[in-house]
């Protein structure tokens, strides 16, 4: 079969695709799917720069998202026929490295999920570890409730997007922040209440304002080593803030914590219990076939583009999620 694989750690130009990768032999307890689309997650580029904390074993196939049509099922599997369509989603790659940038991947059955015939393949990649770690970042850690107000502050991304519609479906007030005015757009078109953009110097006082000076609840945090310091003047008593992504270190003053009894709460998805990610995809499956969740796709790319589909996932002004085509 094709498949990327990355030989050594580097730059995106690490990933190379190959067309005689032998194909996946599943074992009785795992289901092989026919990838037809892929999710790019920033920890995938981590880790094949090799900085992330866990390094797969060299060579690898990248990815931990995907979605396309089960191909075959091992004998001790239960509840997936050949030809269901499904999205793969959960932390960690298949014993035997086989991840989602390829034309097939080995899955085991807790990681694969039913995809309705309402989304397509490109959507479904783009569920698994953006959604999954939104739920986990609002619900799990933070424990948002219905009627408190939450900021995603970076709500045009992946996640942010995710963010979005889970708490706005829950019943939370969405404040919703972007660089762009099309990212400010899509965060309102996707249930922000109050959009901001987080460029603009008096954005902090907007939010005071929105929240008639008491602050916010809960905040999504995609950018903590930016961010984190003004974050906690922005918390009404008793918030806390969710740091889902950081890219260096951060001075903050505590006081502005101490003073609210305010929590600075770190997450990731490789620390979900198997209790925890059942909940995840129980709730994402009922959002995705009830119309809740709609996943923003803002680019298709064939397989063999996936060091040019790295580059892109790097920069600045994330709009929805970036996919490739299998």
């Amino acid at each position: 079969m094709k498949a990327i694989v990355v030989r050594e750690f580097g730059k995106p130009d690490v990933l190379k695709l190959e067309e005689d990768v032998p194909d996946p032999k599943p074992g009785p307890g795992d289901v092989l799917v026919r990838i037809r689309a892929a999710g790019l997650n920033p920890v995938d580029f981590y880790m094949h720069t090799g900085t992330y904390p866990r390094k797969p074993t060299l060579p690898y196939t990248p990815g931990f998202d995907g979605a396309g049509e089960v191909e075959r099922v091992g004998a001790d599997v239960k509840g997936f026929a050949p030809g269901d369509r499904v999205y793969i989603g959960g932390p960690g790659y298949a014993p035997s490295g086989s991840g989602t940038y390829a034309e097939r991947a080995i899955c085991p059955p807790a990681h694969v999920h039913p995809l309705p015939a309402r989304s397509s393949f490109a959507q479904g990649a783009a569920l698994g570890v953006p959604y999954a770690t939104a739920y986990r970042a609002l619900f799990q850690r933070a424990d948002a409730k219905p009627g408190e107000t939450v900021l995603v502050h970076g709500a045009t991304g992946g996640v942010g997007i995710a963010s979005v519609e889970l708490a706005h479906a829950r019943g939370l007030r969405v404040i919703g922040s972007g660089g762009t005015e099309a990212g400010l757009v899509t965060a309102r078109e996707h249930g922000a209440d109050v959009v901001v953009n987080h460029r603009a110097p008096e954005y902090t006082e907007e939010i005071m304002r929105a929240t008639n000076g008491r602050g916010v609840n809960v905040i999504v945090e995609m950018a903590a080593h930016i961010n984190l310091d003004r974050d906690l003047s922005l918390l009404a008593r008793g918030g806390r803030v969710v740091v889902v992504g950081n890219r260096g270190r951060v001075e903050i003053d505590a006081r502005q914590a101490m003073g609210r009894d305010a929590a600075i709460l770190g997450m990731t998805l490789f620390n979900a219990s198997d209790a925890d990610l059942a909940e995840i995809h129980s709730a994402m499956t009922a959002g995705l076939a009830n119309g809740t969740l709609n996943p923003v796709i803002k680019r298709e790319l064939p397989l063999a583009d996936a060091a040019r589909a790295h580059e892109a996932l790097m920069e600045p002004g994330a709009l929805g999620k970036i996919v490739l085509t299998v």
